[in-house]
């Protein structure tokens, strides 16, 4: 019983954020837009259930390359409004979008004409009104069963807050090295920091075959390391090409493998890396050339070792911890 409950909520909020997902529209692109023209900072405001939610969104955004602070609207009226500057931009959160605190502040911000973003339920509301932009969060239903408490709807909104901050990120060309500097003293900031020679495989776990041996046996090694790539080496152990799953399907499609030999279908002069650099310099390049493996290697271009995406990113005993 309590095993179905906790997977009828789970699907409630899936059906949330796959509600909001599905009405997103050009208005999305219009509230980038806004704070990418933003000189200074997104502020970011709301109360209650909502602020919880607008502080995490902060902080995503900060770590992700758009400097942002949280502005509670109550002690705004007391004072901290005066953090407000005219450049700024305002993302204010609300799901009814008549939350008295909150209107309260946004008639002060519309006297000060910063534009304001919207993130409610309340399409027809007083937020929606105040607002440049309005990004539409209404869900079918809460997840509570009583139809109370913020569930569904709150988690629609970090949703919607996290999408807005890798879009940001997108436009920003922020990369993982940018990453690196916003955590220079957390633990995923030392991680970044750690030599590829530290964290790649190496010895038996590297999947490495020579370039004169059969494209069968270099399948078999590639399905018995299971690490998606198999590296091809020179009789001297310079790499000169990579055989990858991709390659595989390829020539499934385009031949009969019975036919090839290795040197027919591998990638030659892969991508690779030197040990001496940054895990960081490994996932961006990665990520800069849409690859999931790379050859790690020496001066000479002899092969040394090889690294994974997902020894980055969490299969393996070295693991970013956001």
């Amino acid at each position: 019983m309590t095993i179905e409950l906790a997977k009828e909520v789970l699907q409630v909020e899936a059906e949330g954020i796959l509600a909001v997902r599905d009405r997103l529209g050009a208005e999305f692109g219009q509230a980038i837009d806004l704070i990418m023209a933003c000189p200074s900072r997104l502020v970011v405001t709301g109360i209650g259930k909502s602020g919880l939610v607008g502080q995490k969104i902060t902080a995503t955004l900060n770590s992700t390359g758009t400097p942002s602070f949280f502005l509670h609207p109550v002690e705004a009226m007391h004072g901290d409004l005066g953090m407000v500057a005219a450049t700024d931009v305002v993302l204010a959160i609300s799901y009814s979008g008549e939350t008295a605190e909150l209107n309260s502040l946004l008639a002060s911000i519309a006297e000060r004409r910063v534009p304001v973003i919207a993130l409610t339920g309340g399409a027809d509301s007083t937020l929606a009104d105040f607002a440049a932009v309005t990004l539409n969060v209404s869900v079918p239903r809460e997840a509570c069963p009583l139809g109370l408490a913020p569930t569904t709807s709150t988690t629609a909104t970090l949703a919607l807050g996290d999408a807005l901050a890798v879009a940001l990120l997108k436009r920003k060309e922020f990369r993982a090295e940018d990453f690196r500097r916003n955590h220079p003293g957390g633990s995923l900031g030392e991680r970044l920091k750690v030599a590829v020679s530290e964290v790649m495989l190496t010895g038996r776990q590297m999947p490495s075959v020579g370039e004169n041996v059969s494209l069968q046996d270099a399948l078999a090694v590639l399905n018995e390391k299971s690490l998606g790539a198999v590296m091809v080496t020179s009789t001297t152990g310079g790499l000169v090409g990579i055989l990858t799953d991709g390659d595989v399907r390829r020539i499934l499609i385009g031949g009969d493998l019975s036919k090839l030999q290795l040197a027919d279908v591998m990638t030659r002069d892969p991508i690779a890396i030197t040990g001496n650099l940054l895990a960081a310099d490994a996932l961006s390049l990665m990520q800069q050339h849409e690859i999931t493996i790379l050859a790690v290697i020496d001066q000479q271009k002899h092969l040394h070792g090889i690294l994974h995406l997902h020894d980055l990113l969490g299969k393996g005993e070295f693991r970013f911890l956001i």
